[in-house]
C-alpha cells in the first residue's frame, strides 16, 4: 500500500511528513511512504538520506512580487502533472497527504482530479494558501493549532481536529537533567539553563541581541546554551565561556532540551511543538517576514494560552532580554506556570496519532487513476 506525501520547500513542511511516514512504518511495516517534492527545496538534500522512495519535480512557488516569472510556475506544473501520472500508474496511491508549501500543490490537485483520498497536516495557527484551498476537498485535516480551523472551509463530513504537530517525541524515559547539564559542562544542580537558537540557519537579530546581553555579563545563577546557526558561528564563538556554550547548531537537540529551564527561540511551528512536548517555557521572537506572518500568529496563540512569552523582533535588544529573562527567572512561580501550560499543549505522540488516521483512510479509500 503506497501513501504519497506531498510537501516541502522548507523544513517546516517536510519534517512533519517524515515524522508521520516513520510512525506509519512503525505501525504498519508493509506500507510504502512515497515522497513528492520540489527540486529547488530542502527536500533535495534531505530525502536522499531518508530511506524513502521519492520524486523531485520542477515545481515553483507563485511569484507574487514578480508575476512575470509565473511562466516558470505554469510550465513546471505541466511537467509535474505528467510525472505524477507516471507515479500513479506505477502504483496507485491509497491516499495523498499534503503537509503544505508550494511543493504540495501539484500533487494535491492531481489527487483531487483523480479522486484519491486527501489528508492535510497544517503546522501553523494561520494556514498557508495550499492548505486553505485544499481544505475544501480533503477528507481529513490534522491541525497543529486549533485556531487554524477558523480559516479553513472543509467539505461536509470531513474530519478536522487538533492533533498537534508531528515531531520526534522526547525519549522515554526522559534524559536525566543532572546528567544533561554535566554533558554541557555545567554543574549538575543549582542555577538555571537558558537555551537560545534561531533555527538551523540562525537568526541574526536574535544573535546580535543575545551577544550584546552576554557582553553585559551573564547573571551568576544562569548558564546558556546558544546555537548561532552555521553562518553566524564565527562571529560569536568568542563569547563562549564556562557558563556560555556557543555552538553552530544542535544535533541532536535532545541533550540541550533535557538540560534547559527556559528557551529563547523563533516561533516556528515545529520548534514550538518540540518545546511544548518537553514542557520548556519559552520566550518566542517571531520572524516578521514569515509567510502571512504565521510565526506571530503561532506566538500569539501560545502567549494567550499562558504557554509562552511573546517578544516582537522590533523590541529585541540587550535591555529587553535582560528584563524579560531576568523577570522570568526572578518569578519562579510564573516560570513554572508557563512550563505547565506549555506541557499541557504538548502533543509528543502527534505523529503516531496522525499515522493511525492516515492508515485507516488509506485502507478504506483507495481510488483508481
Amino acid at each position: 500500500m503506497r501513501v504519497v506525501f506531498a510537501g516541502g520547500g522548507t523544513g517546516g513542511h517536510l519534517y512533519p511528513a517524515l515524522a508521520i511516514a516513520r510512525a506509519m512504518v512503525r505501525l504498519e511495516p508493509t506500507v510504502e511512504p512515497y515522497f513528492v517534492g520540489a527540486r529547488r527545496g530542502i527536500e533535495r538534500d534531505v530525502l536522499p538520506k531518508s530511506g524513502f522512495p521519492f520524486a523531485l519535480l520542477d515545481l515553483h512557488p507563485l511569484y507574487r512580487s514578480r508575476p512575470w516569472l509565473n511562466g516558470r510556475t505554469i510550465g513546471g506544473l505541466a511537467r509535474a502533472w505528467r510525472a505524477l501520472g507516471g507515479i500513479a500508474r506505477e502504483r496507485t496511491p491509497a491516499a495523498i497527504v499534503g503537509t503544505g508549501g508550494y511543493a504540495s500543490g501539484a500533487a494535491l490537485a492531481y489527487a483531487m482530479v483523480h479522486r484519491f483520498p486527501i489528508a492535510l497536516q497544517e503546522q501553523n495557527s494561520y494556514p498557508g494558501l495550499t492548505t486553505r484551498l485544499a481544505s475544501r476537498v480533503a477528507r481529513e485535516i490534522y491541525l497543529g493549532y486549533e485556531d487554524a480551523a477558523r480559516h479553513l472551509h472543509p467539505r461536509q463530513g470531513a474530519w478536522v481536529g487538533e492533533t498537534g504537530n508531528p515531531i520526534e517525541p522526547p525519549p522515554s524515559p526522559r534524559p536525566n537533567r543532572a546528567a544533561a547539564r554535566l554533558h554541557w559542562g555545567f554543574p549538575p544542580d543549582g542555577g538555571r539553563v537558558l537555551l537560545a537558537f534561531g533555527g538551523s540557519q540562525g537568526a541574526r537579530p536574535l544573535n546580535e541581541a543575545l551577544a550584546a546581553w552576554i557582553a553585559r555579563g551573564v547573571p551568576n545563577d544562569l548558564y546558556v546554551i546558544w546555537a548561532t546557526g552555521a553562518g553566524g558561528y564565527h562571529a560569536f564563538k568568542h563569547l563562549a565561556s564556562e557558563r556560555v556554550r556557543v555552538e553552530p547548531y544542535l544535533a541532536p537537540i535532545a541533550d540541550a532540551y533535557a538540560a534547559s529551564d527556559l528557551a529563547l527561540t523563533r516561533a516556528g511551528a515545529l520548534t514550538s511543538a518540540e518545546l511544548n512536548a518537553w514542557g520548556i517555557p519559552a520566550i518566542l521572537v517571531p520572524l516578521p517576514t514569515a509567510a502571512a506572518d504565521h510565526q506571530s500568529a503561532n506566538a500569539r496563540a501560545l502567549s494567550s494560552a499562558g504557554a509562552a512569552v511573546m517578544l516582537a523582533q522590533r523590541d529585541l535588544s540587550a535591555g529587553t532580554l535582560e528584563g524579560t529573562i531576568g523577570g522570568l527567572l526572578n518569578e519562579p512561580a510564573r516560570l513554572a506556570a508557563i512550563a505547565s501550560r506549555a506541557a499541557d499543549r504538548g502533543r509528543p505522540f502527534a505523529a503516531e496519532t496522525i499515522a493511525r488516521r492516515v492508515l485507516a483512510l488509506a485502507r478504506g479509500g483507495a481510488a483508481q487513476a
